[in-house]
């Protein structure tokens, strides 16, 4: 429940409970040396030090609908440097926009990296985190997904980037920092320091807002307000990373009953160019292909993908998967979803020009297609790369028959 859902009562209860109180009053006073006064409306609040972050947040969800934070990392089409950026989203009525771009700001430059016990906290509950969700992930069925990120790690920059900061390195990553916080305390505080100082700068940011017109007009000069507290650049030189994943075949070792294996490769390689056909027939196996051939004719939880060029398809079956297809691309989305797309697809360079000619070709794909990536994707047969999430017994059996085809790693 928010604090949205409170009543008046229960409000004032949460606030006792949680703080030692907080009032709010408007303060006004004459400024020496110029004719227009200064006026704010002040909110006083104190709290015990563990209780400061749950003032903050209560603070967030009066004035605001929720502020995240979170990494955006993508491939750019034609470009060999990845698109990456620290993404900060939120929502407020009209009438609180000056309040959302102040907590923002806190947000991102007012908290200290000074406490090590909260940080160390901090650090342990996120490697709970982590170890839980890939826990119920397998539970769920999921172990495809950490073996796909693995296998991407493997053969690019941004898949790698992104396995680093939500996969099992960044797991390996958490683990090791534990025990680092009450080793090397002063030197992380200086680097989390280091960090906010390289990611932010004015020159770098590029704010989206989605509103109606007069709201959209009143919410620019809060805008620049909290464009003008920005650092004018960063102190960090701009550098390409080009980092991946030894491209060995690789088994990841967690306990489960249920086995996921992998295999991926770069189509690009063979020359394929992309076109809006590969997201119909990349619907159409997962939807229909995969599951009539491998979960139900064989009874498995998941397998690989061998589509035969020679195989046929009717019209009609065509028709269902270029149906659902245009559908997910021209899903129904409420105003801050369409804001943020928007966002997306200005930092990608993606142009309503190129999204029509992915309708089209979408609309337009035909069994001619169908076999066209079928060749290309026979690159995966030779070059592509192994990744399995496995028990330990298993992999002990299959590195006995296979002469020590995977790699090992343990993650849990």
């Amino acid at each position: 429940m928010g604090t949205k859902d409170l009543s008046f009562v229960q409000l004032n209860q949460l606030i006792g409970r949680k703080t030692g109180g907080i009032s709010v009053y408007p303060m006004t006073s004459s400024v020496r040396g110029k004719a227009d006064p200064c006026s704010h409306i002040i909110v006083r609040g104190k709290a015990m030090a563990g209780r400061a972050d749950d003032l903050f947040h209560l603070l967030i969800g009066r004035k605001t609908g929720g502020i995240s934070v979170y990494p955006m990392t993508s491939s750019v089409r034609g470009k060999a440097d990845p698109c990456s950026h620290i993404i900060v989203r939120g929502k407020a009525m009209a009438g609180r926009a000056d309040d959302l771009f102040h907590l923002v700001n806190f947000v991102l430059q007012e908290v200290q990296f000074t406490d090590q016990q909260r940080f160390k906290q901090f650090v342990s509950q996120s490697k709970a985190r982590m170890e839980v969700y890939h826990k119920l992930y397998l539970k769920r069925g999921g172990g495809h997904g950490i073996a796909a990120a693995r296998m991407d790690a493997k053969l690019n920059t941004v898949g790698w980037i992104s396995e680093q900061m939500g996969g099992v390195s960044y797991l390996e990553f958490l683990q090791a920092l534990e025990e680092k916080v009450d080793q090397d305390w002063d030197g992380i505080s200086s680097s989390l320091e280091e960090i906010r100082k390289s990611l932010l700068s004015r020159q770098g940011c590029i704010v989206n807002i989605t509103a109606e017109g007069k709201n959209l007009t009143n919410s620019e000069k809060f805008m620049s307000k909290f464009l003008d507290l920005l650092p004018n650049s960063s102190p960090v030189a701009t550098a390409s990373w080009n980092a991946q994943l030894p491209s060995a075949n690789e088994a990841i070792v967690i306990p489960t009953q249920v086995n996921y294996v992998g295999k991926a490769g770069n189509i690009y390689d063979t020359g394929y160019r992309l076109s809006g056909s590969a997201h119909v027939i990349s619907k159409y196996i997962s939807n229909t292909w995969l599951w009539d051939h491998v979960r139900v004719s064989v009874g498995a939880y998941g397998g690989f993908c061998d589509f035969d060029s020679h195989s046929e398809m009717d019209d009609e079956t065509l028709s269902k998967s270029i149906i659902g297809t245009i559908g997910d691309v021209d899903s129904y989305q409420l105003p801050d979803a369409k804001g943020y797309s928007s966002l997306l697809r200005y930092l990608l360079g993606i142009t309503e020009e190129e999204r029509q000619v992915r309708r089209a070709e979408i609309l337009s794909t035909s069994l001619k297609d169908f076999k066209e990536f079928a060749n290309a994707i026979d690159v995966v047969k030779d070059k592509g790369v192994v990744v399995a999430v496995a028990s330990p017994d298993d992999v002990d059996a299959a590195q006995k028959e296979r002469n020590d085809f995977f790699q090992v790693k343990r993650a849990l």
